[in-house]
């Protein structure tokens, strides 16, 4: 019996193989499984990542801020100073007697306009006019005792020119002339004095304005010594009103003022919104108070409508200099950064942010360095707004920037 040599090795392999669920086989399949979370965990990474990336590249562009603008212009703007003032009447009379009587007559009404030279209170003058009566007479007699004395100096001469008296009977009339010519002179004074009596038993308003309430009536008795005031009259038309100018800018107003140059100067109300009227500066006071570093202006109104009343509190704005041909932007549109002042300068629909260097400002505008006429500049939206950020203009833009001077305002703060 021959026995297959092959039969041998093929069950000696088999035995070399691990048998299924051995220790070898168990390492192998947790490999595996360990490559596969590998490969499937790569590719979970790999769909996530480009999941990711598609989202990126599709999502929207942030949404751009929608402002309103403003367009700088070049014009010309006012260096104004405000100031608290007062209304002063140029004249003031309280009217007092200067003689002793009795009130007969009350001619004016309370609050009524007068013109210089109108009657107002009358005083019994009846005790004057008979002391002017008296020295009437006394100048009457002695300018006869005066003409007597003349005639008879006459009469020496023509008898001493015939040497028929003594030269000391002339000299002695001719002396005589002289006293009868000073006794006239005292008479002629007295007579005025007692005129002057009777005038002031007629009062008439000194000057032109507006008479106060009635002070007294027919029948009290005044005394020229006394104190009692007969009645006020203020002139109105015109009127001033003096207010104050701090001696830091007491430089600029005294050259325009030397330059021979009208300063306008406009009155405002209590609450410095409504104007009242204008007038000009008349002229500061020759010293500067110690205690508040403020010199005193006077300024001139014609107030031809009353509009300014006596020991009215106004509020003043007096026109110093007037800057022309000026950058002016509304003063809304320049913010802060601590010190430093910007502004967003819309170009292509993107905002730039721009220093810029305020100076005067006057009824909402002011006046700038560091933009050019025309540019346009954000006015809104700051809160949102940043460096080269997109915007959208919700106004109009105009074509061209305009050149006409921006005119005066009747309201605002300012510096020199």
């Amino acid at each position: 019996m021959t026995v297959d040599t092959n039969e041998q090795p093929l069950i000696e392999r088999d035995h070399q193989l691990p048998a299924y669920g051995s220790v070898p086989h168990r390492h192998k399949v947790v490999r595996v499984v360990i490559w596969i979370l590998l490969l499937l965990v790569v590719v979970l990474a790999i769909l996530i990542w480009h999941q990711f990336d598609a989202k990126k590249k599709v999502a929207p562009a942030p949404p751009k801020i929608t402002v309103t603008t403003a367009t700088a212009k070049k014009g010309d703007i006012g260096v104004y100073l405000d100031a608290i003032g007062t209304v002063t009447p140029v004249y003031t009379d309280s009217i007092t007697s200067q003689v002793d009587g009795l009130v007969i007559a009350v001619h004016y009404t309370e609050g009524q306009l007068v013109s210089k030279g109108d009657p107002l209170i009358d005083i019994d003058s009846r005790t004057y006019r008979a002391n002017l009566l008296q020295a009437q007479g006394a100048l009457e007699r002695d300018e006869n005792v005066l003409a007597q004395a003349q005639m008879d100096l006459e009469r020496y001469r023509d008898a001493w020119a015939h040497n028929a008296i003594a030269k000391q009977i002339l000299d002695d009339q001719e002396k005589l002339v002289l006293q009868d010519e000073g006794t006239v002179k005292n008479d002629q004074g007295t007579v005025q004095f007692d005129q002057v009596q009777v005038e002031y038993c007629h009062i008439t308003a000194p000057i032109a304005g507006r008479v106060g309430l009635r002070l007294v009536d027919p029948g009290n008795v005044v005394q020229s010594a006394g104190t009692v005031t007969l009645a006020v009259i203020t002139q109105l038309t015109p009127i001033t009103v003096i207010f104050t100018i701090p001696e830091d800018s007491l430089g600029p107003v005294e050259a325009r003022l030397r330059a021979k140059a009208k300063l306008t100067v406009d009155a405002f109300d209590r609450t410095a919104q409504t104007k009242i009227t204008s007038g000009e500066l008349l002229t500061l006071d020759n010293q500067i108070d110690t205690t508040t570093g403020t010199v005193k202006a006077r300024s001139l109104f014609d107030n031809k409508n009353d509009a300014l009343f006596p020991n009215q509190f106004v509020n003043t704005r007096l026109l110093v200099n007037t800057l022309q041909g000026v950058t002016l932007i509304p003063a809304s549109t320049i913010q802060q950064n601590g010190q430093a002042s910007f502004v967003y300068v819309i170009q292509n629909n993107i905002a730039q942010m721009r220093s810029i260097k305020p100076g005067v400002a006057d009824g909402g505008m002011t006046q700038v360095d560091g933009i050019n006429p025309g540019d346009v500049v954000a006015n809104s939206s700051f809160d949102k707004l940043q460096d080269k950020t997109a915007v959208v203009i919700s106004n109009p833009i105009p074509k061209k920037a305009s050149t006409t001077p921006a005119p005066a305002a009747t309201n605002g703060s300012s510096a020199p």
